[in-house]
This record gives C-alpha cells, structure tokens and sequence, in this order.
C-alpha cells in the first residue's frame, strides 16, 4: 500500500480491561496470532500502533485496534486502482468490544490464522505413535515433539508451533493452537476452541480458552470459556465456574462503566498479566481479575478482583516492592527478567490501583 496502516487504542482500550491495562488492543492474541500480527502478515508490511494521546500521521490510514483483519477485509482496503477504497467491506472482520468476546471468537479466529499461516507450506511429519483423526487439518511446526497423544481435527484445525510438545497420553480436540515452546503435559484434556500461547505450561481440562502467554495452568483443574493474560499461574487444583446453575446469563464487571453486564449463558475467568491463584482456588462464573493479583485462601474469591490486591476475602494491597520481586522470581523460571520499561508500567499502574 501507499499509505501506512495506524491502529488506534482511542475509545476501545478501557472496554476490554485488564487486557490492555499492560498491552496495545493491537496485542491481544484470539486465535494463533496477536492482532497486530494478523495485519502484518496480510498486508505484508509493518503496521504502527497509536496510543489514546498520540496521532497518526497525515498520511496514514487509521483502523481502529480491536478489528480483527482478514484476508477479504485487507482486499477490500484497495479500489480497482489499487489507491485505498473509501469503505473497505466490513462483513468479513470481527470488533471486539469486551473481553469476554476474545473466547467467544476464538474458533473463528484459530481457523482463519491456520489458512493464514499453514498456506502453501509442508507440516512436519506426524510421529509414528501419534493418533490423528482428520491428518489434512493438522499442521506441525519444525522442532516440535509429540509423543503417544490423540489428535482430533476433524472438529477444526490443530496448529502445533515450533519446538512446543504435546506429552504422552494428551487428548486434543480442534480447532486448537499451541505456541512455541509450549507444553501440555501427560494426560491433559483439550476441546476447542482453545489457544495456548507462546511459553505456556498447561495440565488438567481445558475448554474454549485462551492463554495470551509465559502463563502457567500445569496441573488438574478446569479452565472453560476463559482468558488468562501473560505471567499468570494458575496453582494445582484451580477451577473456574464457566455457566450458573440457574444456567441465566453471567453478569461480568465491566471496569470504565464500575457495572455488571450481560456476557451471555457461558463466562469462566478474565485474568490479567502477572496475576496468579493458590491451589483448589475455585473461580465463580464470570470473574474478573485485574493485574499482579495473589488469590489465596479459602472460599471464593469476589467476582471482581482489583488489581495489585492480596489474598481473598478482605483483599489488601499488594506491597509494590514484594510485587516486583514475585513477578521477577517467576520470570526467571522462563529465563526472562524484569525490565526497566515493565517496571514503569507497573508503577503507573500501582498508582491507579
């Protein structure tokens, strides 16, 4: 294109918190890829992302950040002339407008990103003492290991990045994807449509959820119709409610307008970045939990979990200090460190907390 594409945070950011308490709209991952990956690749070049204060240049084309682009979309941006179109075909493309819609546009997201990134390419052979059903609908990376598991993609696509590994005895339904360098451990249960993030270690039964990345869900438990932001970990045990028992719609907090809204009959758990659960703790349906969270203790946690916060019932403030520290003890188990950039974000964030 002649013109640079801009993605605005403008109007957008607040409505999809805590996701974007520490991270553009742009960088939300549903499906394989974040958004703004999806525009790079489609459009073949870099796209640059404004914040709420900043403005694009003169030049530019300005989309806002929570379109999710597709292949249709990216053609129609262009006239027969090949000069931008003055209204791109809006049909194909999902907007989010709350957190809760990440999950529930995660199966069409997974299957658009696997044409996008499977096409024209050669899958890496399917070990021997794999099981597949629908072998055509998988794609493995180079460099991943997968030993005696159960592939169903007959239900929707099965992406396997590279050098992640699927262990022994794991049972996986699509449309999923795994990202690089991620684990699923012996015996782990998946449905779709789920998405593991880069870096993750997951365990236990996981069910139309999405893990943005470095997070952690190692052990038994369920996680359903969920979203857990990057350097979470969710303790051995931990579930979460997913659907009421009076299976009536889930009222989940919606932080710009400090009120409840109607998320639909099926809402788990909304974690943000660096936050983390104790063993057997158990999540009501629908629960928000705002960034660098420590739940522990017994009994449920409330529906709404602020940031910075510590324990569970009669929550306190988590001491900025020791937070850092928390977060730096368990980046280092990812062979990552705490940066300086990262720390001013958390300080801002401290501040509002």
């Amino acid at each position: 294109m002649n013109k640079r594409v801009f993605l605005s945070d403008k109007e957008v950011a607040d409505h999809l918190f805590p996701f974007t308490q520490t991270r553009s709209v742009a960088d939300i991952r549903i499906g394989i890829l974040t958004i703004r990956q999806k525009w790079e690749r489609l459009l073949g070049e870099p796209v640059t992302v404004l914040r709420k204060d900043e403005e694009a240049a003169a030049d530019a084309i300005v989309f806002a950040a929570n379109i999710i682009p597709t292949a249709q979309f990216i053609h129609s941006m262009l006239d027969a002339g090949g000069a931008p179109a003055l209204q791109p075909d809006y049909s194909s493309v999902k907007v989010l407008q709350y957190p809760w819609h990440i999950f529930l546009w995660n199966d069409w997201a997974l299957r658009e990103d696997y044409q996008l990134l499977t096409q024209h390419r050669v899958s890496a052979p399917i070990p021997e003492s794999v099981q597949v059903v629908n072998a055509g609908n998988l794609f493995i990376e180079p460099g991943a290991v997968l030993n005696h598991c159960l592939l169903n993609a007959s239900t929707g696509p099965i992406y396997i990045g590279p050098n992640a590994e699927v262990m022994e005895g794991s049972l996986i339904r699509g449309p999923f994807a795994l990202g690089e360098g991620s684990v699923v451990k012996m015996g782990t249960k998946i449905y779709g449509a789920t998405t593991i993030g880069p870096h993750c270690v997951v365990g236990g039964e996981i069910k139309n959820s999405i893990l943005f990345g470095y997070s952690n869900k190692a052990h038994d438990g369920y996680l359903g119709d969920s979203v857990i932001g990057e350097w979470c970990n969710l303790g051995a045990g931990t579930s979460n409610s997913n659907i009421k028992n009076t299976a009536s719609e889930v009222n989940v907090w919606h932080h710009p307008t400090r009120e409840y809204l109607r998320a639909g009959l099926k809402c788990g758990l909304l974690m943000g970045d660096y936050s983390r659960a104790a063993i057997n703790t158990s999540f009501n349906t629908g629960t928000v939990v705002g960034i660098c969270a420590n739940i522990f203790g017994e009994g449920m946690p409330p529906k709404f979990v602020p940031s910075f916060t510590w324990g569970n019932k009669g929550l306190s403030l988590y001491e900025f200090e020791k937070a850092l520290t928390d977060i730096g003890n368990w980046k280092k188990l990812k062979n990552q460190l705490l940066t300086e950039a990262e720390i001013t974000q958390l300080k801002h964030i401290f501040g509002q907390s």
